[in-house]
This record gives C-alpha cells, sequence and structure tokens, in this order.
C-alpha cells in the first residue's frame, strides 16, 4: 500500500499543509530579505538633487516587508501547515492500522469501517476546522480493504515494507539533511557576526563612514530568524529520535506473533506519532 491508496481526507488534507508550508517560507523568506534590502537603503547615500536613490529602496524593502507581514496575518498559512499535517498524518496513522488489522482495528472487530469512519471524522473535528474536505473515499479505500483482508504474514510483510522502513528511512535521511542544513547556517552566522564585528571597528577608529555593520546585523538577525522558522536542530532531533525507534520497532515487529500483532502496530504508529506530536510542538509563529 502507498500514499496514493490512503483516504481522500488525508490527500486533501495533505494538500492544505503543502500550500499552506510553501505560503509560509515564501513570505516568511520575503518578509527577512526586505528587511536587510530596507537596513542596506538606510545605510547607503546616493542623491539626485533633492532625491536619495537609497532612501526610496529603504523604502520599497519596509514597503514589502508590510506586504509581507499583511499577507501573513491574512493567509494564516501556518495554521494550515500545521493543521494539514495533523489530520494528515493522524488519518494515515488510521489508515495503516485499519489495512493490517492493528489496534484499535483488530481483526476481530465487528464493523471496523464505521469505527474507522468515526475515528476519522473525529480527527477532521479536532484538527481540520479550518481546512477543506471534498475527496471521495473519505475514511476508507478499496486498496485498504483488500489488504486487510489478506493473512497475517502478507499483512506484516506489507506493514514493514510499506510503512515503517519507507517512515525510518524518510526520517533518516531528514535528519542527515536537516544536520548539514543547520551547520551551513551556522557557520554563515558566524562569519556574519564576525564581519559584522570587523566592519563597526573599522568605523569607531575613523577608518570609513558607512554603516555596513548595521546592515550585518540585519542579515544576521534575519538568518536566525529564518533558523527559527526552519527548525534545522529541532527535526534533526526529532527525525533522528524517529529513525532509530523505528528500527527498533522493526525487529519487535517481525518477530510478533499473531495475537501480538495488533498491539505491536499500536506501539509502531505511536513511535511515528511522537515526532508528529513535537513537530507540531515546536512550529513557532510567523505572525
Amino acid at each position: 500500500m502507498i500514499d496514493a491508496d490512503l483516504p481522500g481526507f488525508f490527500h486533501d488534507a495533505d494538500k492544505a499543509s503543502v500550500l499552506g508550508q510553501k505560503q509560509t517560507l515564501s513570505l516568511s523568506r520575503l518578509r527577512l530579505l526586505s528587511a536587510i534590502v530596507a537596513a542596506i537603503g538606510g545605510a547607503a547615500s546616493w542623491k539626485m538633487g533633492k532625491l536619495d536613490f537609497w532612501g526610496f529602496v529603504s523604502v520599497a524593502g519596509f514597503l514589502a516587508a508590510l506586504y509581507a507581514e499583511f499577507r501573513l496575518w491574512n493567509l494564516k498559512p501556518e495554521e494550515d501547515w500545521r493543521s494539514g499535517r495533523a489530520v494528515a498524518e493522524a488519518v494515515k496513522s488510521l489508515a495503516w492500522r485499519f489495512a493490517v488489522a492493528g489496534n484499535p482495528f483488530p481483526h476481530d472487530l465487528p464493523k471496523a469501517r464505521q469505527e474507522l469512519a468515526a475515528q476519522t471524522g473525529e480527527v477532521v473535528r479536532k484538527y481540520g476546522q479550518n481546512l477543506t474536505f471534498d475527496s471521495a473515499n473519505p475514511s476508507a479505500t478499496p486498496e485498504m480493504t483488500e489488504l486487510r483482508g489478506k493473512p497475517f504474514e502478507q499483512r506484516r510483510r506489507q506493514y514493514i515494507e510499506g510503512r515503517v522502513r519507507v517512515q525510518k528511512t524518510w526520517y533518516a535521511d531528514k535528519a542527515r539533511g536537516n544536520k548539514d542544513r543547520a551547520s551551513l547556517w551556522r557557520g554563515g552566522l558566524i562569519v556574519g557576526e564576525l564581519l559584522a564585528v570587523l566592519l563597526a571597528g573599522a568605523k569607531a577608529v575613523g577608518f570609513w563612514d558607512i554603516d555596513a555593520s548595521g546592515v550585518l546585523a540585519a542579515a544576521v538577525a534575519g538568518g536566525a530568524a529564518w533558523l527559527g522558522v526552519k527548525q534545522h536542530e529541532t527535526l534533526r532531533m526529532t527525525y533522528g529520535t524517529a529513525a532509530t525507534n523505528l528500527a527498533l520497532m522493526e525487529e519487535k515487529l517481525a518477530d510478533a506473533a499473531e495475537e501480538e500483532w495488533a498491539a505491536a502496530v499500536a506501539d509502531a504508529e505511536e513511535a511515528i506519532g511522537r515526532e508528529h506530536s513535537a513537530w507540531l510542538a515546536s512550529r513557532p509563529s510567523t505572525t
């Protein structure tokens, strides 16, 4: 089973989350870069008669930052990003639990489809009030029902290969990527801070009158704020922990007897859910 086989509500929420993330990052990037442009305009001067060209650059920077601030306040894309991911991941977890007969949908549960629909609806009511859901098959798809009806060994193999290993690999890759980006950004901020010290010292001893250190200070502050939005350090740790937990869980699932299977699947999904909860708790407000 792959993501294309998941319920319609997963796809609706996933699309909303991806769009919200794109808007949040784009507008946050515009806001931070515009502040740096405004600082450059304020530090430099090039007059043409009574008009100062760099003064207009500064005004343009502030106007762009104001636009980004207004759009973040008006669209609230951070809320769609958070809510969309919360719903998508919760529905995905319920779908896999149902498809492989994990708790709370063990193989002998009567009316399992109705219970899945009820729990999916509860997730949407809890996290997705600001989202729009209009897809078909909101809770169970034919592929999920087909997998649920297969023998235990096939369900176990599908779950380990299609869910646990895929998720483990994703977490491991993201942990490494965030570690590299965090190191790169931290190194850049240190270089910027050192350069700001040198330029401020040069101005202090009369070497020049340009306030370039102020521009660099704005750039460093913007870089720090961007790190706050991207959360590279936090994600590196949470993704790394999740990958490790799933690696240990894979061995447990491979050895689980059929009577232990439903509980073992629930344990694996709870391990994945802890990463999602940590991500939601770490998201800063951009408004």
